[in-house]
């Protein structure tokens, strides 16, 4: 066990972690606090489970959309198991495109003149996500101490 957790939090002293796990909590955490919380006009819990259950996902993915979107967020903003939630971010953003933007295209619908919003937000989130997966945490983060204290053990 002591192994796998430190593989998972081994990095490096990388600013550029640092600034990525920022970015990717600081865009993110709001639509979550929005799901969650009822926060910056949100619905909050109950309504935004029932609204994902009424496109058709199930209550665990709803469920674990909310989770990851409001308690992941603060945990790649601490740097804490942040490989394990970047791979969920990953799966979550490549569902999202999969599942509701692909039909939409390529670009945000900044005009206003299509159907629905297109994916390219998307493939940023996921580029910041599978940065993070590389890197780890970076510098600042609680994974960076925690395979510190592996490495003194």
């Amino acid at each position: 066990m002591k192994a796998l957790i430190k593989q998972i939090t081994q990095t490096e002293a990388q600013s550029s972690a640092l600034i990525l796990r920022i970015t990717l909590a600081l865009v993110l955490w709001p639509h979550g606090a929005q799901l969650f919380a009822g926060l910056f006009g949100g619905y909050g819990f109950s309504a935004s489970m029932g609204y994902f259950e009424q496109q058709g996902l199930s209550a665990i993915i709803s469920f674990l959309t909310i989770f990851l979107l409001f308690f992941g967020t603060i945990f790649i903003l601490l740097g804490l198991f942040t490989r394990p939630f970047a791979i969920a971010f990953i799966i979550l953003f490549l569902g999202m495109i999969i599942k509701v933007h692909l039909p939409s295209g390529f670009f945000m619908n900044w005009m206003g003149n299509q159907k629905g919003e297109g994916f390219e937000y998307h493939l940023l989130l996921i580029g910041i996500a599978v940065t993070l997966l590389i890197m780890g945490g970076g510098k600042l983060s609680i994974d960076r101490f925690i395979s510190r204290e592996e490495k003194v053990s």
